[in-house]
């Protein structure tokens, strides 16, 4: 229809100017401006602000020429002939321009429009597909068709390590011969800054990652030229790179600002797909360890719970031939014994992974659960001392379940004992911080390195470099902390200034004198 306007437009101001021509002796000059004025608008409307512009001079003309005496010339006899021309001059421009500056906001609302059905059908493609996978799949086609592009691609880190893989794909995809689109997209990830294929095979990079709070189609020197055929920009939320998006054509393409700006909103939706994908794997991760540690409670409660059967009746035999006398008896005694004080803390770990195992939480006095830990580790320790310290004059109320709170300190000091050098003490200190009371059992071991403090809580777990005589496999420690989280405390390790390690039990406090009263 434009290229039409420029023809059809001055044909219309011919055939204006030609009836006029044959009634001018019956038309007023007002008649004649207002019948020109109409001409320029509609082919302003038709064709744009410079045909507008150009139908204003050449009726301009026109009008003084045919219609001002003396007529079939330039010449202006009556001075206000002067403002009627100027006056529709001036009106026909402004109209011109004001015309073309409404068609311009049209197209832009236009383009408004578009961008935002696109948007929300990028939106809906995000969340409503059943897969994350098929979520990046979805976007790439509606950025493929938004754009106009052959292909677009989407990049996601391969785990472990820095390599990219082609996550989702829509379209007819290929490339340079000599550019590998994963190597560049990680090269671009790593950078946090956009990079280009180019028709002579070769790439250009972005000189500049973009500043914090900026977009990387804000780069003043982005690497746009005529000769492009891929475009790579990198996938971010909030501050962290997780993808790359490649667009690429078998034509050279360029992106305007309006693009750019576009493809960066496209591209944040492609980096939130990206996110859900990784989110969702995640998830899945997680429930299949929840699933294998929930099996594995399970077996270890039925095994548990099967061994001690026969373990006592082993016992029992073994007790009943040690009192007639047979030596090997005792040590058969002794190794049930041991085996059943596992069975038992596999059957308790079980119990405290599912949160069954009953307590009888109730006001004790700290030196009484200290007094009875330290008996309960008098054949472990032998002539080793273990160093108790009170700050405190008075008692000091803790509450908590008693047994369970002894078994927690018996664990640590026979930790403590094992590891440490037999000619050094352990040292159990035992203290009140505000609400919580402290008992810190510190030995003169070897220490734990700081990548090995919080597995040591780890069921099984041991550290590297354990002597193998020294018994034990590795539960201990675990139950140690489980039981404390389970009456309100904790378990932590530090490292012992002069060597060693502490392991500090805490439980809550509470003023023995205040409770007792009541109940007195």
């Amino acid at each position: 229809m434009r290229r039409w306007a420029w023809p059809l437009s001055f044909l219309a101001l011919a055939a204006v100017s030609a009836g006029l021509f044959l009634v001018r002796s019956h038309v007023d000059k007002a008649h004649v401006a207002l019948l020109f004025l109409l001409v320029v608008l509609g082919g302003s409307a038709a064709g744009g602000r410079v045909l507008g512009i150009a139908l204003s001079a050449v009726a301009f003309l026109i009008f003084d020429f045919a219609f001002l005496p003396p007529y079939y010339t330039l010449v202006i006899q009556d001075p206000l002939d002067w403002l009627v021309l100027v006056a529709f001059l001036v009106t026909g421009i402004v109209a011109a321009q004001l015309l073309a500056r409404a068609e311009d906001r049209a197209e832009t609302a236009r383009q408004r429009s578009v961008e935002v059905e696109r948007l929300a059908v990028l939106g809906a493609e995000t969340l409503n597909v059943g897969r994350a996978e098929d979520a990046l799949t979805a976007i790439a086609r509606v950025i493929q068709a938004t754009l106009e592009v052959a292909c677009c691609e989407i990049f996601v880190a391969r785990l472990p390590g820095p390599t990219y893989s082609r996550a989702g794909a829509a379209g007819t995809c290929g490339g340079a011969a000599d550019v590998d689109p994963a190597g560049l997209a990680a090269w671009v990830a790593q950078a946090g800054a956009p990079a280009t294929e180019r028709a002579d095979r070769t790439t250009r990079i972005a000189p500049l990652a973009p500043a914090p709070g900026e977009s990387w189609s804000q780069l003043p020197l982005w690497p746009i030229g005529d000769d492009v055929r891929a475009l790579l920009v990198p996938l971010g939320v909030r501050g962290r790179t997780v993808g790359v998006l490649r667009i690429s054509s078998d034509a050279p393409f360029t992106l305007d600002p309006a693009k750019r700006q576009f493809l960066d909103a496209l591209a944040y939706y492609a980096a939130l797909a990206v996110e859900r994908t990784r989110l969702s794997a995640e998830a899945d991760r997680a429930e299949a360890f929840r699933q294998a540690g929930q099996l594995k409670d399970a077996l270890l409660a039925a095994v548990s719970h099967d061994l001690r059967t026969p373990l006592t009746s082993i016992k029992a035999l073994a007790h009943r031939l040690a009192e007639r006398g047979t030596e090997e008896a005792v040590s058969i005694e002794a190794e049930a014994d041991r085996l059943n004080r596992m069975v038992a803390d596999l059957l308790d770990l079980s119990r405290l992974n599912a949160g069954s195992l009953p307590l009888r939480i109730e006001l004790n006095v700290a030196d009484e659960i200290v007094g009875a830990a330290v008996r309960s580790v008098t054949a472990a320790r032998g002539a080793r001392a273990v160093a108790v310290h009170a700050e405190a004059a008075g008692p000091i109320g803790v509450v908590c379940d008693t047994v369970q709170a002894v078994r927690v300190l018996v664990n640590l000091l026979e930790n403590a004992l094992k590891y440490s050098p037999q000619d050094s003490p352990v040292d159990l200190d035992v203290r009140r911080a505000g609400d919580r009371v402290q008992f810190a059992v510190a030995d003169r071991g070897p220490g734990i390195p700081e990548d090995e403090r919080e597995r040591v809580f780890t069921a099984f777990y041991r550290p590297p470099g354990s002597p193998p005589d020294v018994g034990g496999v590795g539960l201990g420690l675990a139950i140690a902390r489980r039981l404390a989280e389970a009456q309100g405390g904790d378990v932590r390790l530090a490292p012992r200034p002069g060597g060693g390690s502490v392991f500090t039990f805490d439980l809550p406090a509470a003023d023995v004198p205040a409770l007792i009263a009541p109940a007195g």
